[in-house]
């Protein structure tokens, strides 16, 4: 079936009436409900390369603060862990969840031949590739693949008839490689208000651009296609964010208001699985003291806020919280008062459902290194498998490409 310009410009304006909309536009009104205990991932992107070894400080170690005369942190102003570790002492909000139980760290995750590109290790990170794979869809993308796989439909022959797109949102204005795969990609929006007004106004836009003056016709099915992808998925996550907006009070910084964003969110109960936010940038290759200092406030004092707007809402246990960043930082310093790309690096877990709480592994070896930087221990395809099999319940065999180890922090 074709239409002219004209006259679908005519029904679009009836568009929302029953009669008028097709099956497949038809299958985003009727959203399945989501069960109590739903479990979702928050991932915090640490943009830039986040120095490590002064997050996760080894407040014994000789060779730390020889490699560090200036940027090396003193144990007496340090937050101490354990004997041998401590944190960064702007994260306060981190410590207290270490204390209660609620907060797990990996140490030195990396993988094999690591590279010290911002762009191309983000890259591998983003897609869950190895240093030698080039993909073009990230990690999170397969998961919504793998989730609403293709069904035979004689109009469009592979037709995605179910709600997954919105199962994977980030809070921002591009969306990461991370999040998009083949068939499905998740959505980026700083807000949903925002989001539901401009998507209605670049549908329509859109609608006048892809017809041209001359006499010509377009399938009218890919058009309502292309209107249940940009306005059904708006249209739901504005009226899920008001049903149970947060009454927590968050610091007024980027990501406090993206993180009470997704307060508000999983409260609402929408289908939304993964929740993906950035922070930075960490790229410290000078004035790394006062820009890490910034940054880690900022990091502690949101997280603090979301942790305890979830306790109060008894959401804490059904979310799991990861940070990464795409490498760390060599372990010397450099000349400029910072330091300069390294490879292997330590990563949060935040949960109220954590099974293995504290520090999980071993400090760095800085008397084992590659090439004068950290060697990796854990894989971080490591961390996405169990995230995806233990968390999700999804294939991370398939996902993944391949198998990985489970570990047993959940």
């Amino acid at each position: 079936m074709v239409i002219k310009r004209r006259e679908f410009l005519q029904i679009g304006s009836l568009a929302t009436a029953t009669l008028m909309v097709p099956k497949f536009l038809k299958a985003f009104e009727g959203r399945t409900p989501v069960p109590i205990g739903n479990k979702v991932v928050v991932i915090i992107q640490l943009s830039g390369g986040n120095d490590g070894l002064n997050t996760i400080i080894p407040v014994r170690n000789d060779i730390y603060y020889r490699e560090r005369p200036r940027l090396g942190i003193e144990k007496t102003k340090t937050l101490s862990l354990t004997d041998e570790a401590a944190l960064h002492p702007a994260l306060v909000g981190l410590k207290a969840l270490y204390d209660d139980g609620s907060l797990a760290i990996l140490n030195s995750v990396g993988y094999p031949n690591p590279d010290r590109s911002h762009f191309r290790s983000m890259d591998i990170w983003q897609t869950g590739s190895g240093a030698n794979e080039y993909l073009t869809t990230g990690w999170i993308g397969r998961y919504l693949d793998a989730q609403c796989p293709p069904v035979p439909d004689g109009t469009f022959g592979r037709a995605k008839v179910c709600d997954k797109p919105t199962q994977a949102l980030e809070i921002d204005d591009v969306l990461s490689l991370a999040m998009k795969g083949e068939d499905i990609k998740g959505l980026a929006l700083k807000d949903p208000r925002r989001l539901y007004n401009t998507s209605h106004e670049k549908f329509y836009k859109d609608l006048n651009a892809s017809f041209k003056d001359e006499p010509g016709e377009q399938p009218v099915d890919y058009l309502y296609k292309t209107m249940a992808e940009t306005l059904s998925s708006a249209d739901y996550i504005f009226q899920q964010s008001k049903l149970h907006p947060s009454a927590q009070e968050y610091p007024n910084t980027e990501l406090g208001k993206n993180l009470k964003t997704i307060a508000s969110l999983i409260f609402s109960e929408i289908n939304t699985k993964v929740y993906y936010v950035s922070l930075g940038s960490f790229d410290t290759h000078f004035n790394q003291q006062v820009q890490q200092q910034n940054l880690f406030t900022q990091l502690s004092d949101a997280v603090t806020a979301f942790v305890k707007d979830l306790k109060i809402n008894n959401r804490f246990d059904d979310m799991l919280l990861f940070t990464f960043s795409e490498f760390g930082r060599r372990v010397s310093q450099n000349a400029s008062g910072g330091t300069d790309h390294g490879t292997a690096n330590n990563m949060f877990l935040i949960s109220g459902a954590l099974k293995q709480k504290g520090i999980i592994n071993a400090l760095p070896d800085l008397t084992n290194l590659d090439e004068d930087d950290l060697k990796y221990s854990i894989d971080f395809k490591d961390v996405y498998a169990t995230v995806l099999n233990k968390w999700l319940s999804a294939d991370d065999k398939v996902i993944l490409g391949k198998s990985y180890n489970h570990l047993s922090f959940v």
